[in-house]
């Protein structure tokens, strides 16, 4: 749709004697919300006041002289100019789905350019809870986005791997347990010590000191406890990966808080040659007053640095190692007061690419609906939220499709993508309410119902074979919406990406689903006689494409069955 909006927005500029730029009658245009009006509208008030004439005059006037291939019609409805397009270009955006496949909806935006994106980064030793689904799925998202816009990514799982909770483990281990039990233990077995620790703690505060020594230790480089670090961090990576693959993700670096402990002091170095750090009640801090936020603080009174410190030198590290165009952090909104302070701390140390620095804030999460039981008190695992969904799954399979092959895998990818779905569906800086009931619905607007419609586009597929058709035609009002619905791909991932909003193409892939289930209802595609119509094959052929991208712009895969 975006190269008809240009014609047309060209065309109108031409008739209005150059009054309005193309580009911006081309962003005027928007889709009308009742089908009747029309495909494509036009505000005519932005002409008024150059033309001098009303609205109305203007529309009218246009529609009388508007020829653009591809409108059937241009129609004058008060200060609006309404278009609707005609059957033969919808037959060439099918045609078009079918010539690019899964480049389709594709853009070059971001050739040559490099993004790196910052996400999902939990705590080591510590299992994922529901509040790391949200930085996880998104980033992911946002990451398959920007490749999807030709970007080269990086994706980095800035881990949280350093700090006195492994002094406190080390101890524990010492004291409650032994070392050699980290070469059979798991991430429960991690959590239980942790917490053996501070219960032991509140009895006897002394062995707070006892953690902070042994972590001091780390920080010297002693091996002993360099060596249980790593293995604390070999149990907890192999436990995320568990979730990663459940989700198809992957990550090109795992480099952590550790990581920069040696290149922090290079940029303390720099803000304090800047002249930007002083001294406030024994903290050194970077006075932010003028930009109407809290102090940025560099060093506690003891010299140990603090997040901002890390931060700072990662992004310094990333635009060194990789010289990103963009770098994008993932967390929540709970944060966005920290970013702001260290970016505007980067920016006044002079790096030109401060303005590059952009996060990515959304709402917080939580659970309606049935409690779910874990082994941690009132921490909703997101182990047992997939697992809960999966199960689920996998009863309805066996109630409705027990012959169904794969039913493992099946119930894995419906119950996995349910959850995903759900929870992108909303704006990612609303606060969100999760009821498993609703996101494994099959009915209404959910995962299981898109994927379901993926399936469903294949099982035709299944059923027609392979075709071809050269003389595509459509009559329908039913084929026309499913064909405009699908025109607008490329459009919804470029305002996902401008926006950084993976609900834009989850909500999209709804109308997709809504639009081609209504098409299978009203318009037969294989006749009882077993003669196919071959223009509306391909139109699902089409829409299974178009499902299939756009899916997989959400972390969700596409069963061929269900």
């Amino acid at each position: 749709m975006t190269e008809l909006k240009k014609k047309i927005a060209e065309e109108v500029a031409k008739l209005s004697g150059g009054a309005v730029d193309a580009s911006d009658i081309a962003a005027s245009l928007e889709y009308p919300p009742d089908a009747t009006l029309g495909d494509l509208a036009l505000p005519c008030f932005k002409f008024a006041k150059v033309m001098r004439k009303s609205p109305v005059m203007i529309a009218k006037d246009f529609a009388e002289r508007l020829s653009v291939a591809g409108v059937a019609k241009a129609v004058a409805t008060g200060g609006y100019l309404n278009f609707t397009i005609s059957g033969e270009y919808y037959a060439e955006v099918v045609k078009k789905v079918l010539e690019k496949g899964e480049d389709y909806g594709k853009n070059e935006d971001g050739k040559g350019k490099v993004c790196v994106l910052d996400y999902s980064s939990p705590n080591v030793a510590k299992p994922f809870h529901i509040g790391h689904l949200g930085t996880t799925v998104i980033g992911h998202s946002l990451k398959k986005l920007h490749e999807f816009s030709g970007y080269t990514c990086v994706g980095i799982n800035h881990l949280g791997d350093w700090g006195t909770q492994f002094g406190k483990i080390i101890c524990a281990l010492r004291r409650f347990s032994s070392v050699e039990s980290l070469d059979t233990a798991g991430i429960d077995d991690l959590v239980a010590i942790y917490v053996k620790f501070h219960e032991e703690a509140e009895k006897d505060p002394s062995l707070n000191e006892e953690a902070r020594a042994e972590f001091h230790k780390m920080e010297l480089g002693d091996a002993e406890n360099i060596a249980i670090w790593k293995k604390i961090i070999a149990i907890s990576l192999a436990e995320y990966k568990k979730t990663y693959d459940l989700l198809g993700i992957e990550f090109d670096s795992y480099n952590g808080e550790a990581f920069y402990t040696d290149k922090m002091q290079e940029q303390i170095d720099l803000m304090r040659e800047k002249g930007l750090l002083t001294i406030d009640d024994g903290a050194t801090i970077v006075n932010l007053e003028e930009y109407g936020m809290p102090p940025c603080l560099i060093l506690k009174r003891d010299g140990s640095t603090l997040y901002p410190t890390r931060d700072i030198a990662a992004a310094v590290y990333r635009k060194r190692t990789y010289d990103f165009d963009k770098c994008i952090y993932v967390t929540s909104s709970g944060q966005s007061l920290h970013f702001a302070q260290w970016f505007k701390v980067v920016e006044m140390m002079g790096y030109d690419w401060a303005d590059k620095l952009v996060h990515v804030p959304y709402g917080t999460l939580s659970i309606g609906g049935a409690k779910l039981a874990t082994r941690t008190g009132n921490v909703i695992l997101l182990r047992d939220l997939f697992d809960t969904a999966i199960d689920k799954c996998l009863s309805v399979i066996n109630e409705k499709n027990p012959d169904l092959e794969n039913k493992e895998e099946t119930a894995k990818a419906v119950g996995v993508g349910a959850v995903v779905f759900y929870y992108l569906l909303n704006g990612r800086i609303k606060d969100s309410d999760f009821n498993m009931d609703d996101a494994l619905s099959f009915d209404g607007n959910t995962g299981p119902y898109a994927q379901y419609t993926y399936a469903r586009c294949s099982s035709i597929l299944e059923k027609t074979g392979e075709l071809s058709c050269d003389a595509i035609r459509y009559d329908s009002p039913y084929e026309f919406a499913i064909a405009k619905t699908l025109s607008r791909f490329g459009e919804v991932v470029k305002n996902a990406l401008r926006e950084h909003e993976p609900s834009v193409v989850t909500r999209y892939i709804l109308d997709v689903a809504t639009a081609f289930n209504k098409f299978y209802q009203e318009c037969r595609i294989m006749e009882k006689d077993g003669t196919v119509n071959t223009s509306r094959a391909m139109m699902v052929k089409a829409t299974r494409t178009v499902l299939s991208s756009a899916l997989s712009l959400i972390c969700l895969k596409t069963p061929e069955k269900i």
